[in-house]
């Protein structure tokens, strides 16, 4: 009895590789449907470009490329999630579609399935073609929370990857958190696991959708989500810094009471001043970004608002 397969591919403003990319797609899935019943299910944001439309032409013609168009733009991880939801297949690939991830792939990524993997993940070997300050700041990004959490991610892991049935089955019903760092979670649930290398080809068309000012807020999601570490390093430098201003008071006691006088103070007053406000600064808006992750789960507003469906 055949598997079923889909392959999961968001979409933000993709109007000019989208449809190459369906066709690539297809052209790799076709010899595999005598093992695979396959579906390509491409979940948009919403944007101000015509990548809907055109999926909805390819949906007409071919009924294997289904589509969900979101009600506003909720961001890459939760189209990813809704693809999850809407994808109950034995087996489930998740790809980009600025060919960054390599349609040619799929087969070994299934070759690992077969063997066991329920998870298979895509570690960039080469990326040379990503700029120099996203590979340096990817490579601090990971090395900092490999530090912090106790779940071990690789540093140039990426979000092309598959996932069984029953992993995809557990977000669904289980994993509903609004913080939501996929990469660090396929690798905390656990289940027997794959990996493969690859070398990141140059982007076909158009530019990443990842400005830095949302990396660093994935980046923050990733460590809010899977450590709280950095509230124990906030309460042992605030012990820390107690205790230099503890000693210091002891010195400046002994030195009015034993030296005639003491040297004119401001400089250092000015800086300890200074030293003491940024750590109680930097301590309290780290506790606000854990209250502020708090709040979004406490609000329980859904990941994302499907407005039209293509195929489904």
């Amino acid at each position: 009895m055949k598997k079923t397969l889909t392959v999961v591919t968001p979409a933000y403003n993709e109007e000019t590789v989208i449809a190459e990319f369906c066709q690539a797609l297809i052209g790799v899935l076709e010899p595999l449907k005598e093992k695979y019943d396959y579906n390509i299910l491409v979940v948009i944001d919403k944007g101000p470009d015509k990548t809907f439309q055109i999926v909805r032409d390819l949906g007409r013609c071919n009924p294997r490329i289904k589509a969900l168009q979101m009600s506003a733009r909720f961001g890459h991880q939760a189209a990813l999630l809704a693809g999850i939801d809407y994808a109950e297949s034995d087996v489930l690939i998740m790809m980009d579609c600025d060919f960054q991830h390599p349609p040619r792939l799929i087969p070994y990524l299934l070759e690992e399935y077969e063997k066991g993997a329920d998870t298979v993940f895509t570690v960039k070997a080469d990326y040379a073609s990503i700029s120099w300050w996203r590979r340096i700041s990817s490579s601090l990004f990971y090395r900092i929370l490999n530090w912090l959490s106790p779940i071990s991610i690789h540093a140039n892991s990426s979000d092309f990857r598959l996932m069984s049935g029953r992993v995809a089955g557990i977000f669904r019903t289980q994993i509903r958190e609004r913080t939501l760092f996929l990469r660090g979670l396929l690798s905390w649930v656990g289940f027997p696991s794959a990996t493969i290398e690859f070398d990141v080809p140059k982007r076909q068309s158009g530019h990443s959708k990842y400005s830095l000012r949302q990396l660093s807020g994935l980046a923050l999601d990733g460590i809010l989500a899977f450590s709280k570490r950095p509230l124990r390093v906030a309460t042992v430098t605030g012990l820390l810094f107690s205790l230099l201003g503890f000693l210091y008071g002891i010195y400046i006691g002994l030195g009015y009471f034993f030296w005639e006088a003491l040297p004119p103070g401001w400089a250092t007053l000015a800086v300890l001043i200074s030293i003491f406000s940024g750590i109680q600064l930097l301590c309290l808006g780290l506790i606000g970004e854990y209250v502020g992750a708090i709040f979004n789960e406490v609000k329980a507003r859904p990941h994302y608002i499907v407005e039209e469906r293509v195929n489904l």
